[in-house]
């Protein structure tokens, strides 16, 4: 029965359930716009970074990941198994990329300034490298997802073009992904006394890049999980299953790394304080990576559709609350007032959320996103 009702309502709720929530989110925007940060946000000179930059960012770009994950996997690793994940993945990181953008615009205090990278240049500031890399890879991605519209058009010359110049993309896209993963890690290097020690660490830039190639495999899962049951595809179990292998290996490294930093400077018993900190830590390696490794390391769990949403799930909630506690919960504040999201914020957030939802529904509804011809799933 509830297979039965998630084919009859799962395209319509793509189509119509999301668009209260993108309407309102709409408004907010407006209202953000008009009445500025102060009139719409809980945000000050205290918390100048909000949900926008630890949600919409920072776990927005982590989450993109799959794009250049699947795609170095298939052209540069030339494992042409995984080909039919590679346009999933790459629409899931460019619709996630625009996403990014947006929620930048609406934290920006001067939105329009966002071209001013463009001209006025800091090469020796992280989010310098951050902002390239992000219009750069965003650029390369829509180049790589521009043969879906030149296939439906039937232009031939232009998807030629664009297969001709698929290693040197996917090249470009590897290395930008890799600069700006890394980066957004750089850019809390510089304030030492302001994180606590179990997550400072000179180690963070490569920390973010290994933690978003997770994340980017657990998105894989979940988009070819929910694009299964919303669209009423068939769910690729061997493909999912085999792919799901290398997530053990990548967070395993996550945990060496993290575990050999804590050990190497003397803080390893920071974890067991019992204070917020050290448990939302220890929630954040146990949930995130330690249970993940757990489960993906048995072929049961790897050739059961729950078990692969489960570990996914986890995978990716554990990313979600690593930036979360990097960029916000653990943050020291000098001084001012606390902090917690205005629901305005909680609405453009969710709007962006319910529009990349419905975006990637459309696309794959009119354009040739799976290589193979959609079947019911039984």
């Amino acid at each position: 029965m509830i297979r039965s009702l998630l084919k009859q309502w799962g395209p319509r709720f793509f189509y119509w359930g999301l668009g209260p929530f993108i309407v309102s989110g709409l408004f907010m925007a407006l209202a953000r716009y008009i009445g500025g940060l102060g009139a719409t946000t809980n945000l000050s000179d205290s918390y100048p970074w909000g949900l926008w930059i630890s949600f919409d960012i920072l776990c927005g770009v982590a989450l993109g990941a799959g794009a250049f994950t699947i795609a170095a996997t298939v052209y540069i690793l030339n494992l042409e198994k995984y080909h039919p994940l590679a346009r999933p993945a790459v629409l899931t990181g460019f619709i996630g990329y625009l996403l990014v953008i947006m929620g930048l615009l609406a934290d920006l205090g001067q939105p329009w300034r966002i071209f001013y990278l463009l001209f006025y240049w800091n090469p020796h500031s992280p989010l310098f490298e951050v902002g390239w890399c992000v219009m750069l890879y965003t650029a390369v991605l829509a180049l790589e997802v521009s043969p879906l519209l030149f296939e439906r058009l039937r232009m031939e010359r232009p998807v030629r073009v664009i297969r001709a110049l698929t290693i040197p993309l996917v090249i470009a896209g590897v290395v930008l992904s890799t600069g700006h993963q890394s980066s957004l890690g750089t850019l809390f290097l510089i304030m030492p006394d302001k994180l606590n020690r179990l997550w400072y660490t000179p180690l963070l830039p490569l920390l973010f890049f290994v933690s978003s190639v997770a994340a980017g495999l657990g998105m894989v899962i979940l988009e070819a999980f929910l694009s299964s049951r919303a669209l009423g595809r068939k769910f690729e179990l061997d493909l999912i299953s085999d792919l799901s292998k290398a997530i053990p290996f990548v967070l395993g490294l996550y945990l060496v790394l993290k575990i050999g930093d804590l050990l190497a400077s003397g803080e390893l018993g920071l974890m067991f304080e019992g204070t917020l900190y050290s448990n939302l830590f220890l929630t954040e390696l146990a949930l995130g990576v330690i249970l993940p490794i757990v489960l993906f390391s048995f072929e049961r769990t790897r050739r059961n559709r729950a078990g692969l949403l489960l570990g996914a799930i986890l995978v990716v909630g554990g990313v979600i609350l690593n930036r979360f506690d990097v960029s916000l919960i653990q943050l020291k504040r000098f001084a001012g007032p606390s902090y917690f999201p205005a629901w305005t914020e909680f609405a453009i957030t969710i709007a962006l959320v319910s529009a990349g939802v419905a975006a990637y529904g459309l696309v794959a509804r009119f354009l040739p996103v799976f290589e193979e011809p959609a079947a019911q799933t039984g």
